[in-house]
């Protein structure tokens, strides 16, 4: 699943495409994502001005002129096309491949200067909803997010706060969604690298007993807003000069520390580890366990 890195760089990738335009028609090719779609989906979206585009956790938020919120999320496989005229690119850089078939573009949104933002999703785990921007933060699938791992409330203090006591891997609460909204698998690997920290250990380890934070729980913050602003980066920068759409690999791939390395050595000057691969809830964690403790 794209994460929040990859969803950023769509939203920049289609930003400059999207925002202050018209969408003059929609063109909605099956009932269903992994939801159905919203009733009257395609009329309530044509004519409709996007007056911005955002981004909450992992999903796309696009707001139209009427009050209305245009909620996106690209699922296991989903990405955004761009059409102009005969160029064609696919908005943000992903660690896995993107389809070119289009017999998976399920939605197409045509723009009045001619520009068709298309959606394509091979697997269809993607999703659209609308929700009034009024009732935005209420609704089900906001109203339980945690905090963003890139703005100022991700503190050693915050993370002290919500893991004390846990006895759940440190990994596990990384991913909880309600903690901290928008970290996947990837990413919490690499913090955890960053922060020298096994992903083994439980998460009440880095709060003392009063639920004051330990130095693991700073630099744990620290590593969670450093790796997530770096990707951000590496990823944002291959935006000003697109090539033509092929769906390669992504950007920040190619600095892993540890994920997807198995076997490989440490990247760390001053270990002599090896990285390993072991299973943690049904998903593949990779690390260090010379250096992280």
């Amino acid at each position: 699943m794209p994460e929040l890195p990859e969803v950023e760089t769509v939203r920049r990738g289609i930003a400059p495409a999207l925002v202050g335009h018209t969408i003059v028609s929609v063109a909605q090719r099956r009932p269903d994502l992994r939801f159905p779609f919203p009733e009257r989906f395609v009329a309530r979206v044509s004519g409709r001005i996007v007056t911005a585009l955002g981004r909450r956790a992992k999903y796309l938020v696009a707001d139209l002129d009427d009050g209305t919120v245009l909620l996106m999320h690209l699922g296991m496989s989903g990405s955004f096309r761009i059409e102009a005229g005969a160029e064609t690119e696919v908005a943000g850089r992903f660690h896995l491949p993107r389809s070119k078939d289009r017999a998976h573009d399920h939605v197409e949104f045509r723009l009045e200067d001619g520009t068709r933002i298309v959606y394509n999703d091979p697997r269809r785990f993607g999703y659209m909803a609308l929700i009034a921007r009024a009732e935005f933060d209420r609704h089900p699938l906001i109203r339980g997010l945690g905090v963003e791992p890139v703005g100022e409330e991700l503190t050693g203090a915050f993370l002290a706060e919500k893991f004390a006591g846990r006895s759940t891997s440190l990994k596990a609460a990384l991913l909880d969604q309600r903690l901290i909204a928008g970290l996947g698998n990837i990413y919490v690997c690499e913090a955890l690298w960053r922060a020298r920290l096994s992903p083994r250990r439980s998460a009440g380890s880095i709060a003392r007993k009063d639920g004051t934070p330990t130095l693991r729980a700073e630099r744990l913050a620290e590593a969670v807003k450093a790796v997530i602003a770096d990707a951000i980066v590496a990823g944002g920068s291959t935006l000003r000069d697109y090539m033509k759409a092929d769906g390669s690999l992504g950007y920040f791939q190619h600095t892993f520390a540890v994920y997807d390395r198995e076997h490989e050595p440490c990247r760390r000057e001053s270990c002599r580890g090896t990285i390993r691969r072991i299973v943690q809830s049904g998903r593949s964690t990779f690390f260090c366990p010379e250096c992280q403790r």
